[in-house]
């Protein structure tokens, strides 16, 4: 089986002593075909691009996520706007909001969502969305928007919401979450949802699945998510990874 990994932060510093390794040698060898390095604020994606440029298996999202407007600024943006035009860079993002820590303040957090919104839309480039306690106005804002195209990302509302996204034209990220024993809300959005509008993501090196619950998260991991998703769905899980990993390729890559 091959996997699309659709969200991945590799830059992470639990990467630091063995990122090459896993990158060149052990990744591969566990069916990882394409993976999306994430960024988080200027400077990793600029490391995201750096590393699309040295692994042909690698693409890189651009984007400061909500914990990380400290020094967001229209120079910010246009930062971004440039490391968008490199031919490997296939989203903006990891964008959105995030009321559980509310590191920033909410109004603050919405301006500049709105914002790189904005450049997605200028770039015709699809999103990942980032959404923590904060559902019904990140569905608002991105309703109001223009952009119909991205991955609402470990995706943690309810099943009609999901349904409504999928209308609109977005994907559901699914990632280790779905095999936790508490997951029943995530497990009713995987059975409401159809395969074709399902990406796959681990966000590693967080939210590492069972068995590996507590652990440092990768892209081998995959097959947790792919073996629970096609439980729920009454799917092989190589039809699973084959049809996620279309999803993912039509999504980013076409």
């Amino acid at each position: 089986m091959e996997y699309f990994e659709s969200h991945a932060h590799y830059d992470d510093r639990r990467f630091r002593e063995d990122r090459e390794e896993l990158l060149t040698e052990l990744l591969p060898a566990s069916g990882v075909s394409q993976i999306i390095n994430i960024g988080c604020d200027v400077k990793s994606s600029e490391m995201s691009v750096r590393m699309a440029d040295k692994y042909d298996y690698i693409y890189a999202a651009v984007g400061v996520h909500p914990h990380e407007l400290y020094d967001m600024s229209s120079q910010t943006i246009e930062k971004l706007r440039k490391l968008s035009e490199h031919k490997k860079v296939v989203a903006i993002g990891e964008i959105g909001l995030d009321y559980h820590y509310d590191t920033h303040p909410r109004e603050f957090q919405r301006f500049w969502f709105i914002q790189q919104l904005r450049l997605a839309e200028e770039t015709g480039l699809p999103v990942v969305i980032h959404s923590r306690e904060a559902s019904q106005d990140t569905f608002d804002i991105i309703e109001r928007s223009k952009v119909r195209r991205g991955s609402i990302h470990c995706y943690s509302g309810s099943a009609e919401m999901a349904k409504d996204y999928v209308k609109m034209g977005f994907h559901i990220g699914v990632g280790g979450v779905v095999t936790f024993p508490n997951a029943k809300k995530l497990v009713e959005v995987v059975e409401a949802i159809p395969i074709e509008s399902i990406l796959i993501e681990t966000d590693c090196p967080y939210l590492a699945p069972v068995p590996n619950r507590g652990k440092r998260n990768d892209s081998s991991n995959l097959k947790y998510i792919v073996e629970k998703i096609a439980e729920i769905k009454g799917m092989t899980p190589e039809k699973v990874a084959e049809i996620t990993k279309k999803n993912a390729e039509e999504l980013f890559l076409k």
